[in-house]
């Protein structure tokens, strides 16, 4: 899959206002079913969309990115927040320990990964049994926001990845461009 990694002097741009219109944390959250007491791990955490609202709403969150510079970013917005953890780490080694999150997202990262069967083996392991894992990405369709058409996944397709890695998936599509793919670990 492995599509150019994100640019941290682009940053400011995950924080635009347009996204909203999109999809907004909001959203995601209501889908997920997030809970006061979950403990929701953000993989690809980037400098928190989605990390610094589900603050707000969640009990504990595990922000999770492989650059360091965007969890250095995140945590300057998330100055008053306690209640995060910032991991650096690769989806395939997630420097996290077993069942330790109630729900997680991975947002618009997915396309990014080298090695899918190794980052779904760890999503299975961080996830409690019976607990949800919600994928979002960027439909295989051409528009201005997100990456390349060439480096994005289809719902299909993504549906196909978590069936091949044996869960049985639930795609929503929260706009004509953005989907999330849903299942119980």
């Amino acid at each position: 899959m492995a599509g150019k990694r994100f640019k941290p002097g682009k940053a400011d741009r995950l924080l635009d206002p347009k996204r909203k219109e999109i999809i907004s944390p909001e959203q995601v959250f209501d889908h997920l079913q997030v809970k006061r007491t979950d403990h929701v791990a953000d993989f690809g955490a980037g400098n928190g969309y989605f990390t610094v609202p589900l603050a707000e709403v969640a009990e504990h969150v595990y922000a999770v990115d492989i650059e360091k510079q965007m969890l250095d970013l995140l945590k300057k917005r998330a100055i008053e927040a306690e209640n995060i953890d910032y991991i650096v780490s690769s989806l395939e080694q997630i420097n996290l320990a077993d069942h330790v999150a109630d729900k997680a997202v991975a947002a618009f990262v997915i396309h990014e990964v080298p090695d899918l069967k190794k980052a779904f083996g760890e999503f299975k392991r961080i996830i409690k049994p019976g607990q949800k894992l919600l994928v979002l990405e960027w439909e295989a369709i051409d528009m201005e926001m997100g990456p390349p058409l060439h480096e994005r996944i289809s719902s299909q397709k993504m549906k196909e990845i978590f069936e091949e890695n044996g869960l049985k998936p639930e795609v929503h599509h929260f706009h004509e461009a953005v989907y999330g793919v849903m299942a119980v670990m």
